[in-house]
């Protein structure tokens, strides 16, 4: 990676790749070395990490069934980086009891320095839910209560849960949260949280109408307009059609663009951040 060309160039958009914590490549050495090698580029303003806990046997095509926990990762990424923000995208909610989740969110939050971007979803997959005793009907309310939760956690030092209070310590500044799925019920909640949006794999012609409507509510309900960050993959191979990508999403209302691309080792990596860096 040329990090002369990294310093020289940033694109006014932020952008964020993805760490495979999944798979062959989620190994301690190379899971160090990527996020190390996002942190000394610029150009590069997060990086993130997927959420599958219980992936069965006949769904493990390109992981193995293997995983690292995405919360796990952050708080061990927060101790090999310093720039970097370390997003979760996304942290699958009904997965976790809420004072856990919270916790954690807390730790990580606190030990990198306020740098978490906690991405949140309801889930989706059924044999995820059955491995976990987790009833996949109640997934959206429980993270509906996991957020209201979660919003009282950082609200003040005392927080009750089942009847008992308690000191809700470390209470370092609430990250940013962006709320995964489609519109309404992910609308919904973003704006019930003073939340962002988090699409995965759309273009840009469907995410200029999703985003008006985000807006307009949030409008009507006297919010700002909620931050949009887009996951998927640009084609860095072309970098004038990545540049062409990267705008119309800008065009559209994104306001973070979070690059995924399969790798194997860290000179993979590399190449991808050269080509983040060039499109400034």
């Amino acid at each position: 990676m040329d990090v002369a060309f990294c310093m020289r160039y940033r694109p006014a958009m932020r952008l964020g790749v993805l760490i495979r914590n999944m798979g062959p490549p989620s190994t301690r050495d190379l899971v160090t070395a990527a996020a190390q090698a996002a942190d000394a580029c610029p150009a590069v303003d997060d990086v993130w990490v997927v959420d599958h806990v219980a992936i069965p046997p006949d769904d493990a095509e390109g992981s193995g069934g293997r995983y690292l926990d995405p919360l796990a990762t952050l708080a061990f990424l927060a101790g090999v980086t310093s720039r970097v923000h370390l997003g979760t995208a996304v942290l699958v909610l009904p997965y976790r009891p809420p004072l856990l989740t919270a916790k954690w969110v807390a730790t990580i939050q606190e030990l990198s320095g306020e740098r978490l971007l906690l991405g949140v979803g309801i889930g989706w997959m059924e044999a995820e839910f059955r491995a976990l005793g987790v009833d996949p009907r109640r997934r959206g309310r429980i993270a509906d209560e996991t957020l209201d939760f979660l919003d009282r956690c950082f609200a003040g030092d005392v927080v009750e849960a089942n009847g008992q209070p308690f000191f809700f310590k470390p209470r370092p500044a609430r990250p940013p949260i962006f709320v995964g799925g489609r519109p309404p019920h992910a609308f919904r909640r973003a704006l019930a949280h003073r939340a962002g949006w988090i699409p995965t794999g759309v273009s840009p012609d469907v995410l200029r109408e999703a985003v008006a409507m985000l807006r307009t509510l949030a409008s009507e309900a006297g919010l700002p307009a909620p931050e949009v960050a887009v996951l998927g993959s640009l084609p860095l191979a072309d970098a004038g059609a990545a540049r062409d990508l990267l705008a119309a999403y800008g065009d559209a209302g994104a306001t973070r663009v979070i690059h995924a691309e399969r790798y194997a080792a860290i000179d993979d990596v590399r190449r991808m951040l050269d080509g983040v860096a060039a499109l400034g």
